[in-house]
């Protein structure tokens, strides 16, 4: 597959993400709904979650792979995330040019008000929405970032401007090639709307004991409707994806809070430290002790 890593036309992308980024990572802004990023250098496929989000890149490039699919998002596209999914991400960057992205975090409240006001022309329906998906980074879209980052430069403008700013940018999003993915995430009634209310409970309350049942009811699906559209959704059952938000939440914990193993496997929702310890090096090939001591050789 050949990556997109560099675009002339977004010169003014990186020089604004640029200005913003004081560390390596993901860093806050002065909107607490948009983060800059930057990175430089490679990063082997790893395990990640992002919150629903708009992930635009301008510079260098990632692959996400859901199940059988493989996604570039990198400059000259930008990723789709509709619903919070963990996948295995590659990142490519160097220190002559690293990654360099804005995410925006999806309002589905915002979202939901945007969509009663387009022509009923514009309200795109997708067939078979999917939970992560990628776009072309087009002209409007670089113009209503850019103009997003610029704001954001100012802490009085992001007050003041930023959150039109970011209206536009999602309603940029609703008028682009993945208008029916985003459109199904607040169309109520719909399956994939209610797997991603789901989803919202589960990141909420992931430390609590959770069967199918009663996410089931929540989502006012029958047990085997509401599996069978969980799965299509995130391509895993109810319990891996609360097993697997589990581990990534302590990994998470882990490598920025400097907790303790036990007090992790606590927080994250285990009875049984030495059962989180096992899941723990099934996923990430370590223990939580190795993961810590590697950290801490750093």
């Amino acid at each position: 597959m050949q990556l997109t890593r560099h675009v002339d036309a977004n010169a003014r992308l990186c020089t604004l993400i640029g200005a913003l980024t004081t560390r390596p990572g993901f860093v806050p802004t002065h909107l607490p709904q948009v983060q800059v990023l930057s990175w430089d250098h490679y990063v082997a496929s790893s395990p990640q979650i992002y919150e629903p989000s708009l992930m635009i890149l301008a510079q260098g490039s990632k692959l996400a792979r859901l199940g059988p699919r493989t996604l570039e998002y990198g400059a000259g596209h930008y990723l789709v995330q509709a619903l919070s999914v963990p996948f295995m991400c590659e990142t490519f960057a160097t220190p002559d040019a690293p990654l360099l992205g804005v995410a925006v975090d999806i309002d589905r409240n915002v979202l939901a008000e945007l969509v009663q006001q387009l022509p009923p022309s514009d309200r795109v329906q997708a067939q078979t929405p999917q939970s992560m998906t990628s776009a072309a980074l087009d002209a409007p879209m670089r113009a209503s970032v850019e103009r997003l980052l610029t704001c954001l430069q100012d802490p009085l403008d992001a007050q003041v401007l930023g959150p039109g700013r970011v209206r536009e940018v999602l309603y940029t999003a609703l008028r682009g090639p993945q208008a029916g993915v985003l459109r199904a995430l607040v169309e109520q009634q719909g399956h994939f709307a209610r797997i991603g209310a789901a989803l919202s409970f589960l990141r909420e309350h992931y430390p609590e004991p959770l069967g199918v049942e009663a996410l089931a009811e929540r989502a006012n699906m029958s047990v085997s409707t509401f599996h069978e559209h969980f799965k299509r959704c995130t391509e895993l059952a109810p319990m891996q994806y609360l097993k697997r938000l589990r581990l990534l939440k302590a990994q998470q914990m882990l490598l920025g809070e400097g907790v303790g193993v036990a007090q992790v496997a606590h927080r994250v929702g285990y009875q049984s430290t030495s059962q989180f310890s096992r899941e723990y090096k099934r996923q990430f090939d370590c223990s939580p002790g190795q993961e810590q001591a590697r950290l801490a050789s750093v």
